[in-house]
C-alpha cells in the first residue's frame, strides 16, 4: 500500500484503501481525502469498514437508482440464507422504531408510505412556509443582533429546522429542545464512531421518542388538527391505513431527517461563504444568486457523506461482482467533487453550471424533505447576512468527529 496521508493507505492495484475515519486530519477536511481517492481509485474496498465503496458521479447516480439494489435486503431473504447474525437484544426500542421507516423500505410498503406523506413535501406547499421561516429567523436573529457576535448552531440554525418540521409534523413548538436530544442521541446509531454507549442512547431515546409519538397519535385519532400527523392517520391509499407502528416510524424518521442534516447545513454554508472571501452581498443579492450559492455550498460540503444499499441479486459495477447480501456504500459528497463532472471542484464557485449535486440522493429514496430543506437556506443565508452586516468569523470553527455526517461543534461570529 501507498501511504498517501498518516489517515490514508490505498493500493490502486487492488483499489484496497486503509482510512482511520475518527482522525481530524480527515473528517475536519474529508474532500481532500476524497479528491486522492478520485484520484487513485474511485472504486475501493475500504478495509476498516469491510465494504466496497464508490465515489464516481455516474456510478453513484446509477446506483442510487438501480433496482437490483435496495435499502432493505431481508424481504427477499432470510437472516439465515445471508449468514446475517440475530438482531441484538440491547437495540429492541431501536430496531422497532426504525422497523417501517421510509429510509428503510423497499417497494411495496415504501410506496404505500411515502404516497401518503409526498403532498405534504411537494415544492409548492412546502412554499408556503416561507412566511414562517422568514417570521421566524427574524425573531431570532433580533435575540442577537445587537451583542455583536453570537453562536450560530445554539441559537439560531438549531431552533429554525426542528421548529418547522414541528410545525408540518403537528409536534408543539415547546418540544424542540426534547426533539433535538432525541434525535441526536438517534442519530449516532450511524455515526462510524459507534460505541455501546452509543447504542444505549439510541436505544433509550428510541423508546422516549417511540412513546411520545404513540400519545400524540392517540390524541389526533380522538381530535384532528390540520397537521401532517392527522393526514396519515385519517388517509387511506388503495383501501389501507397507515398501523401505529407504521406511523411511529414514520414520524420518527419526519422529525429527524426535518432537521439533524440542516442544522448541520446552515452552519457549513455559513462558513464556506465566510471563508470564499467572496462577497456575501453579491452571492445572495436575489433569489437566483441565492439558489446557486446554496446548491453550490450543498455539493461542496454536503452534510450527510455515506448511504448504503444492499444488492439484492447478482450484479457487477465497475468490475466488482456483487452477490445478493452484499452491501455497497455510496459516498456522495465524494461524488460531487468528481473532476471528470465538475471543473476544479475543491473550489466554491456558486457561478458553475454543471451537474446537479447528489446531496439529496435521487432515485425512490430521494431524500422527502429536500424541498424544505432547500426553502429553508435560501430563506435563512440571505436574512443573516443582511441583517447583520460585517459578519465573519470570531474564530476557526471545529468539526465534529461524527463521520459519516459533516457539521461543526459550534460557529462563534462577530460582526
Amino acid at each position: 500500500m501507498h501511504t498517501i496521508t498518516p489517515f490514508l493507505r490505498l493500493d490502486p492495484a487492488t483499489r484496497h484503501v486503509s482510512l482511520n475515519a475518527r482522525d481530524p486530519g480527515f473528517y475536519t477536511n474529508p474532500n481532500e481525502t476524497y479528491a486522492a481517492l478520485h484520484a487513485h481509485c474511485p472504486t475501493f474496498y475500504w478495509e476498516e469498514q469491510r465494504m466496497w465503496f464508490l465515489t464516481g458521479y455516474t456510478r453513484v447516480n446509477a446506483l442510487l437508482r438501480d433496482r437490483r439494489f435496495g435499502r432493505q435486503i431481508l424481504h427477499v431473504a432470510s437472516r439465515e440464507d445471508l449468514g446475517l447474525p440475530q438482531p441484538l437484544p440491547h437495540l429492541e426500542n431501536f430496531d422497532a422504531a426504525e422497523a417501517h421507516s421510509l429510509l428503510e423500505l423497499e417497494p411495496p410498503e415504501h410506496t404505500r408510505l411515502r404516497t401518503l406523506i409526498n403532498r405534504a413535501f411537494v415544492s409548492r406547499q412546502i412554499e408556503h412556509m416561507r412566511p414562517g421561516i422568514e417570521d421566524l429567523a427574524n425573531r431570532l436573529i433580533d435575540g442577537f443582533a445587537q451583542d455583536g457576535e453570537t453562536e450560530l448552531l445554539s441559537r439560531f440554525a438549531d431552533i429554525v429546522p426542528v421548529t418547522m418540521i414541528a410545525r408540518m409534523v403537528g409536534i408543539p413548538e415547546e418540544m424542540g429542545p426534547q426533539l433535538l436530544r432525541w434525535s441526536h442521541d438517534y442519530v449516532g446509531m450511524y455515526m462510524f464512531k459507534r460505541s455501546r454507549a452509543d447504542e444505549d442512547a439510541a436505544d433509550r431515546a428510541a423508546a422516549e421518542f417511540s412513546a411520545y409519538v404513540r400519545s400524540v397519535v392517540a390524541a389526533r385519532r380522538a381530535a384532528p388538527r390540520q397537521d401532517l400527523i392527522s393526514h396519515m392517520i385519517h388517509t387511506e391509499h388503495r383501501g389501507q391505513y397507515l398501523s401505529d407502528d407504521e406511523l411511529v416510524s414514520t414520524i420518527i424518521v419526519l422529525l429527524n431527517a426535518g432537521h439533524e442534516a440542516t442544522v448541520h447545513q446552515i452552519g457549513n454554508s455559513v462558513r464556506i461563504i465566510l471563508d470564499s472571501g467572496l462577497d456575501p452581498a453579491r452571492l445572495l443579492e436575489d433569489a437566483e444568486a441565492t439558489e446557486r450559492t446554496v446548491e453550490e455550498t450543498l455539493r461542496i460540503c454536503a452534510p450527510v457523506h455515506i448511504f448504503d444499499r444492499w444488492c439484492l441479486e447478482d450484479a457487477e459495477i465497475d468490475g466488482i461482482p456483487f452477490r445478493r447480501g452484499d452491501k455497497v456504500g455510496m459516498i456522495l459528497a465524494a461524488a460531487n467533487l468528481d473532476p471528470t463532472v465538475f471543473t476544479d471542484p475543491l473550489r466554491f464557485r456558486p457561478d458553475r453550471k454543471e451537474a446537479a449535486n447528489l446531496s439529496f440522493g435521487a432515485g425512490i429514496h430521494f431524500c422527502i424533505g429536500a424541498p424544505l430543506a432547500r426553502l429553508e437556506l435560501n430563506v435563512v443565508l440571505p436574512l443573516l447576512f443582511s441583517r447583520l452586516p460585517g459578519l465573519r468569523l470570531k474564530e476557526t470553527p471545529r468539526v465534529k468527529d461524527v463521520y459519516h455526517f459533516h457539521g461543526l461543534e459550534r460557529l462563534d461570529l462577530v460582526w
